[in-house]
């Protein structure tokens, strides 16, 4: 079935639209995607997991992230129904994490995770893009990117509390099950109610790839790369300085909490700045927090490095799917999918770099992988600003006119 109706219904206010893929991308990423993140902490002190099986499970995570976004496009649904899809599937996986079992069955959840927040992350940003597009200007088409931070802030949050309260790794899974079905009946209710849309599928042959679109989906490999490296390996750098669980509990829902202020941020600044320079500038940023720590591992450096990698990822996502969608010609499900499986292969290729890097450099590795995340970043911020158009590019509210 799809989830649209067959009946003329009134148009949906724009604040409604924006709040459901807010709620959308806060599920798929924030709960479906990174709440093993302070949950692993959980599952090794239950003995449920070593290390080593707990970077398989990250692993498969990231495997199932690129083939998400590889097949997302393939599917021949419409934007809602693939996103409707993901999201249930989200809640299911999530709390099917409770079951336990041996580290395969584990995988292959994560696996599936992935895939479904690779949907629903693809997914949201063509239905909701779109359909907020049809009321012109409006700020919802930036907001709804702070759903990922405010997800990763919340679940967060839920696992300090449980875990402060003793709650097991298990009662936690259930729980952020239940809520992620709690927060997509909402956006079901919205994704029904809004017109159809042609399928991917349906528009014919692709389009030919608009000028200048590789170079962007490179640099957003690049984004992948860089930011995989602190956000695995920063925790584990912390504790070697401090040993209190408080403050990793409390780290995530910061990181959280920066990425959602930062949207907003961003979508000031994109009244002003091409998306391109936008780009550029927190790539740079990015780079800066990923270099700090691999030339001096100090409290402050640490904590820098956070603030700047947590404040920069999410706005390259809100400018970076921008700036592809306005130079796509019709459905942009294929570019945005093309841009998040450039994503995931930059996840996947960080963490392979510093495990070569730390075989042959056992004593340097970390820091050489961290340094040549930090080069990726540099060296593609040179290229957006030079790729940014000299009068400044349309901005959030001029792309709605598309």
């Amino acid at each position: 079935m799809s989830p649209h109706r067959t009946t003329p219904a009134a148009p949906l206010p724009p604040w409604m639209i924006g709040l459901a893929g807010l709620l959308s991308l806060a599920v798929a990423m924030g709960i479906g995607r990174f709440a093993f993140t302070p949950l692993l902490p959980l599952m090794l002190q239950a003995g449920q997991l070593d290390v080593g099986a707990g970077g398989w499970l990250a692993a498969a995570n990231y495997v199932g992230y690129l083939v998400g976004a590889l097949t997302a496009s393939r599917t021949g649904w419409p934007a809602a129904r693939l996103a409707l899809v993901a999201l249930v599937g989200t809640a299911l996986l999530t709390a099917a994490m409770a079951l336990g079992g041996p580290v395969p069955w584990l995988a292959a959840l994560r696996l599936l995770a992935g895939i479904a927040s690779a949907w629903a992350f693809v997914a949201t940003s063509i239905w909701c893009l779109a359909a907020l597009a049809a009321h012109g200007a409006t700020p919802w088409a930036s907001a709804l990117y702070a759903g990922v931070g405010l997800g990763i802030a919340v679940a967060g949050l839920d696992c300090l509390v449980g875990a402060s309260a003793g709650w097991s790794a298990d009662a936690l899974w259930i729980q952020l099950g239940v809520l992620a079905a709690l927060l997509v009946a909402p956006v079901a209710w919205v994704l029904v109610r809004l017109p159809a849309a042609p399928t991917g599928r349906a528009a014919g042959a692709p389009a030919p790839l608009p000028a200048g679109s590789r170079g962007l989906v490179a640099a957003y490999a690049m984004l992948g790369f860089g930011y995989i490296l602190p956000a695995t390996f920063l925790p584990a750098m912390a504790r070697t300085l401090v040993d209190d669980p408080r403050l990793f509990g409390l780290a995530w829902p910061a990181f959280g909490a920066t990425a959602a202020l930062s949207t907003l941020v961003a979508a000031r600044a994109l009244r002003r700045l091409p998306r391109l320079q936008l780009w550029a500038a927190a790539h740079v940023l990015m780079g800066l927090g990923v270099l700090l720590p691999s030339l001096w591992l100090t409290g402050w450096s640490i904590a820098a490095s956070a603030l700047l990698v947590g404040g920069t990822f999410m706005v390259v996502t809100l400018a970076g799917v921008q700036e592809i969608r306005a130079r796509a010609q019709g459905d942009a499900t294929r570019l945005v999918g093309w841009m998040t499986t450039a994503f995931a292969l930059g996840q996947i290729a960080g963490p392979v770099a510093s495990a070569l890097l730390l075989r042959l450099a056992p004593a340097h590795g970390l820091d050489l992988a961290l340094q040549a995340g930090a080069a990726s970043l540099f060296a593609s911020a040179a290229w957006l600003w030079r790729a940014a158009p000299c009068p400044a590019s349309p901005s959030p509210e001029t792309l709605h006119a598309r």
